[in-house]
């Protein structure tokens, strides 16, 4: 935890409380590492676990959209933000979920041309334009969601994943979070 993981010098609390001492060991038991994500807001325990919280929350919590598919909003988003974490650390996630690092490779270049079902581009499609042009979100944009099958909480779902990772990509941008190299390799 000595490395600069943001340009700004705000270091974990010392010490760690104890909730997030044991949570960064799980973290470095199951991934090798400690996510720079985490530790990037680290320096206040109350954001890293709302953070933590929100992501678990969307990313882990039962919902009608696979792991997978929650990858791959993340890295869609992502991609139209230029962010360098998250495609680094979610194409890596997503590699993992699905074994195919194409795929994730095609998404963070293109979500247009890869390989995924219908059902899965509306999903994208979606996302993007939440992404890039939000107050022209309308009606017709759900609707085209339920025609190619999601429910409404599913909607609900996708536009939560695809708003918090504008929220995250934003504030990656904004202090230069590093991605852990370990990402780099994983699942190839």
């Amino acid at each position: 935890m000595t490395e600069q993981v943001t340009a700004l010098d705000l270091p974990p609390q010392e010490p760690l409380p104890e909730d997030i001492a044991v949570y960064f060991g799980k973290c470095q038991d199951k991934l090798g590492m400690i996510p720079n994500v985490l530790l990037a807001h680290a320096f206040d325990a109350e954001k890293l676990r709302a953070f933590s919280g929100m992501y678990n929350d969307l990313m882990l919590a039962p919902s009608g959209l696979t792991k997978a598919e929650r990858e791959m909003i993340a890295v869609a988003v992502s991609a139209q933000n230029a962010c360098v974490y998250c495609l680094t650390a979610h194409g890596a996630a997503l590699r993992q979920l699905t074994g195919d690092p194409a795929l994730a490779e095609t998404l963070a270049q293109n979500w247009r041309v890869a390989p995924v079902s219908a059902r899965q581009r509306a999903m994208l499609g979606f996302a993007v334009k939440l992404t890039n042009d939000p107050a022209a979100m309308g009606e017709e944009d759900r609707a085209a969601l339920r025609a190619a099958g999601f429910s409404d909480r599913e909607i609900w779902d996708i536009s939560a994943v695809a708003a918090f990772y504008n929220m995250s990509n934003r504030l990656a941008a904004a202090v230069e979070m590093r991605p852990n190299p370990e990402y780099h390799a994983m699942a190839r």
